[in-house]
């Protein structure tokens, strides 16, 4: 009885999650625009969760951005059109992989100027540390004597 409940559900699970499907168009008539629409949706940004493509999103504005692309490649506009009005409309961060340039240009250069001004600095102060006399007076002592107190 408990195996046949099992089955079950798990049918039931089965064939009610093809309801909650995100795209329930029809494919595009061309492979390559449909290989075009597919390859935006993964690369949009859901203006609403921020985390998740477009393509993995049941937000209703993920759901309209989905409509608009599918209208637009099947209009014929190709991806940069595509792509210019989506940051024309809402900005940079709508991409997943940002153009390079403007303000963007410094995140992406940024890791490397810290990295170089990081080893920079680190070789200023092994430069300094190794031209420091040594003071053999002090390595002579015992370390009792370090314990703040005065003899």
């Amino acid at each position: 009885m408990m195996l046949y409940r099992t089955l079950l559900i798990l049918a039931c699970w089965l064939f009610m999650s093809s309801a909650y499907s995100l795209d329930a168009r029809e494919p595009l008539s061309d492979p390559k625009q449909q290989a075009l629409y597919e390859q935006l949706t993964e690369e949009v940004r859901c203006l609403v969760c921020q985390n998740q493509t477009i393509g993995g999103s049941n937000a209703p504005l993920a759901a309209d951005l989905r409509r608009e692309i599918h209208e637009m490649v099947a209009a014929g506009q190709s991806e940069q059109e595509i792509k210019l009005f989506l940051t024309d409309r809402y900005g940079d961060f709508v991409l997943y992989k940002p153009r390079y340039g403007g303000p963007a240009a410094l995140l992406w250069v940024a890791p490397g100027l810290l990295l170089i001004f990081g080893g920079f600095v680190m070789m200023r102060i092994l430069r300094r540390r190794a031209a420091m006399p040594v003071n053999l007076d002090d390595e002579a002592e015992s370390p009792e004597s370090h314990d703040g107190t005065e003899n």
